[in-house]
């Protein structure tokens, strides 16, 4: 059966590329003209459409510097299993040194090896910004694809230091990739899950639309959150939506959908469910299409096929699968998610990014990148920094130099350890420099980094770079035969923090889930919708059950779902209550403890006073100084505007709330707030205003604190921000050591008496 499928696969994609290449002029090896017509390039086909990206996108986070006689940078792409490329252009947007030679400079464009163009060098267009562009023959175009511009660069028609500080061009990040695209139709097999939902080489934001019947229960949006937060964790950094629609299908495209036997959806035939059991169809209005069934007999079967598909999507085949004899994985533990570092031992860097990204070459290396995610209630206060046990290996200098090896942490520089030559202090047995060379002719070398824990964060990057200082000269060639590499056994160790956070803080909560992360599994989660909830509360729901599987890389396996008439059954669980302000009525019943509040149908502030202030001050209770507690601002009341805000249960202390006010309106800008990193940072403090593209935090309302810390830990730390307390206790002792005192100069008196 597998065969035949493959077959069928495989003829389809034949007659398909037939098709496509029947017009197509001979594959030209290399275009001479770098300005041709974009408009051209970039036509949609009929029936199809045409993407655009733009470096950034395309993962170039950072400036695209040229340098030197052969300067070079690679840009990958990737086309998607069920789109054909019918179009390519480039435009590249560059400026290069007013110091190269035209007759000896130029820039090389090439797609996968092959060249497509060469720019040329005008001197009277140097050093300002250019524009080209340039057409891609759709056939150099493959599953996973490099652009490479390569700089030749000349300043002089002698002798030349090929790193000359002359020999530079830049390219710009706004450089846009236009690919001209059309469906195409692939095999309904459950063994290329999650293809078509979710393609990882598609590097958009994922758009998966869920179907449900009419008046869906809170077990099937369980169901729903199980399969949501699993493609969140495969979106990753993309981010995903869930358009939701009931009882009918989006007109094109993929989709999921969520099937009882009472399940009516138009133009889809069920088969028969005898249990739970998943399947992939043909959408019926087109058979490019395709429909993934999530189905059983009842809420329970629904939800069992559901983390099925989260859990073992890998292990199925065929169009569709019987569930039987499938076993829940046991509880997670607290801070155990897949994604954070672990609590309880050291981690290896090896666990954190492939092999291969360790290893570095040339003068011009790439930066070896590992991202960090720690739990984000860490209590880093007074330590001196997070262990980074690094092991490193390059090639010796010949003789000392300014080579190092850079380390920061996001933006934040950590260190800067020199490389150092093969026999910087004389080759004697005494001298520690001299040292035996790994096989590759490679030095390795230990050292203990502290990372500062104000650097780290809940979500950051930490980047390794090798800068080998070039040892050209004029006349001389300059050899790129060295290397660098960082050992994947090198650790980073946070298990000897306690766990302790100043609530709320809605910073934990964008970038981590905090608090609902703390189990992986949600089993302390409960999502409270109102009780009846619109399209927009369910899109919304779902979108942030990705998020949550995208910062923990784990499926929401035991979150429960209810409904505002019935929060109380969810005292002992952490709350993210979802709503609009006149939908939702714990927004109401619960306004005395949240900091936004109804005032004669508008929406305001609890606003804070200086005497709040002051307050807050000689109580220790203000946590942050770097965000407002007073403020003038307001909240549209055509709904336009959504608002985050934390705040304790008032179910059960120590317990959580975020409250998510929003509407059909609002939800878009809300959702790209939490999904762009540049919106996302400003997430901050006990409640956030979402208008648009700006984003406003303040922190008003009380704090309260949730985590453990040892007890004298505990007093130091309450002790250090509340004056109030310390005076008291200061006077405390002054009156205790005044009492010991008198009682023991009373004794003295009364034996001396005697």
């Amino acid at each position: 059966m597998s065969l035949a499928r493959n077959r069928k696969r495989s003829s389809a994609i034949a007659l398909a590329l037939l098709a496509w290449a029947a017009g197509s002029a001979p594959l030209a090896l290399a275009q001479g003209k770098a300005a041709t017509a974009a408009p051209a390039a970039a036509a949609a086909p009929a029936g199809g459409s045409v993407r655009e990206f733009t470096l950034t996108q395309l993962g170039l986070d950072y400036a695209i510097n040229l340098r030197g006689t052969h300067g070079a940078v690679g840009i990958p792409f990737s086309v998607r299993a069920d789109e054909l490329i019918t179009s390519a252009s480039l435009r590249l947007n560059y400026a290069y040194s007013p110091t190269l030679i035209p007759e000896l400079s130029h820039l090389k464009v090439s797609v996968n090896d092959v060249l497509v163009t060469t720019l040329p060098i005008v001197r009277a267009e140097a050093g300002k910004p250019q524009s080209a562009d340039i057409t891609i023959d759709r056939r150099l175009i493959t599953e996973f694809n490099r652009i490479n511009i390569e700089l030749i660069g000349h300043y002089t028609r002698e002798c030349e230091n090929p790193v000359h500080s002359s020999l530079w061009a830049t390219v710009d990040a706004s450089s846009t990739l236009r690919l001209g695209v059309v469906p195409l139709k692939v095999a309904a097999d459950l063994g290329t899950l999650p293809q078509p939902f979710f393609d990882r080489r598609d590097v958009r934001r994922a758009t998966i639309p869920f179907v449900f019947g009419s008046g869906t229960a809170t077990s099937t949006l369980e169901a729903a959150g199980v399969v949501s937060s699993w493609f969140g964790a495969l979106a990753g950094y993309r981010g995903a939506s869930f358009p939701v629609s009931s009882g009918e299908l989006p007109a094109a495209g993929h989709a999921v959908v969520f099937a009882m036997p009472e399940t009516a959806i138009a133009g889809v035939t069920l088969p028969a469910i005898q249990g739970p059991a998943l399947a992939v169809v043909d959408h019926p209005r087109d058979a490019t299409y395709k429909l993934l069934l999530v189905m059983g007999r009842n809420p329970a079967e629904l939800r069992t096929a559901a983390a099925a598909l989260a859990l073992n999507s890998r292990a199925l085949s065929g169009a569709g699968a019987a569930i039987t004899g499938f076993q829940e994985p046991p509880p997670r533990k607290p801070y155990d998610a897949p994604r954070w570092l672990s609590s309880e031992r050291p981690v290896r860097l090896g666990e954190l990014a492939p092999p291969a990204d360790f290893s570095v070459q040339g003068y011009t290396p790439d930066v070896v990148k590992v991202n960090l995610q720690p739990p984000p209630d860490l209590f880093t206060w007074r330590s001196r920094g997070i262990p980074l046990d690094l092991r490193y290996r390059y090639t010796p200098r010949v003789r000392p130099d300014q080579s190092t090896l850079n380390i920061s942490l996001g933006d934040t520089f950590i260190a800067s350890l020199p490389l150092r030559a093969a026999h910087s202090g004389g080759d004697h047995w005494w001298n520690p420099l001299t040292q035996k060379l790994l096989p590759d002719g490679t030095r390795t070398e230990h050292k203990e980094i502290l990372l500062p824990p104000s650097a780290l964060g809940s979500r950051n990057q930490l980047r390794l770079h090798y800068y080998f200082q070039p040892a050209a000269s004029n006349c001389q060639p300059l050899l790129d035969n060295v290397r660098g590499g960082i050992d994947p056994d090198s650790t980073i160790d946070v298990a000897k923090f306690p766990h302790y956070i100043a609530m709320p803080e809605l910073a934990v909560y964008a970038n981590s889930g905090f608090p609902f992360t703390r189990l992986a599994d949600l089993a302390e989660t409960a999502v409270i919708l109102p009780d009846q909830p619109e399209p927009a509360d369910t899109e919304t729901y779902l979108a942030l059950l990705g998020q949550i599987g995208n910062a923990t890389g784990y499926p929401a396996l035991r979150l429960s779902v209810g409904r505002a008439a019935n929060v109380a059954q969810w005292a002992d669980k952490d709350l993210l209550v979802v709503g609009g302000l006149q939908s939702q009525p714990l927004f109401t019943q619960w306004a005395a403890r949240m900091p936004l509040k109804r005032s004669n149908g508008a929406r305001e502030f609890h606003l804070a006073s200086w005497i709040d202030d002051t307050l807050d001050l000689v109580a220790g209770t203000r946590v942050r100084e770097d965000l407002p507690s007073a403020t003038a601002m307001t909240v549209a009341e055509d709904g336009t505007d959504a608002v985050l805000a934390g705040f304790e249960s008032p179910l059960r202390p120590e317990r959580s709330v975020v409250a998510v006010v929003t509407s059909a309106a609002a939800q878009a800008p809300l959702l790209n707030a939490l999904m762009t990193p540049g919106l996302v940072k400003s997430v901050q403090g006990s409640m956030t205003i979402v208008r648009g593209d700006q984003v406003h935090s303040v922190l008003t309302g009380e704090t309260y604190y949730v985590g453990r810390l040892p007890p004298m830990a505990w007093l130091q730390w309450h002790l250090s921000r509340s004056p109030l307390l310390l005076a008291a206790l200061v006077v405390a002792l002054a009156f205790v050591g005044a009492a010991a005192a008198y009682v023991s100069l009373q004794l003295r008196a009364r034996r001396r008496l005697r």
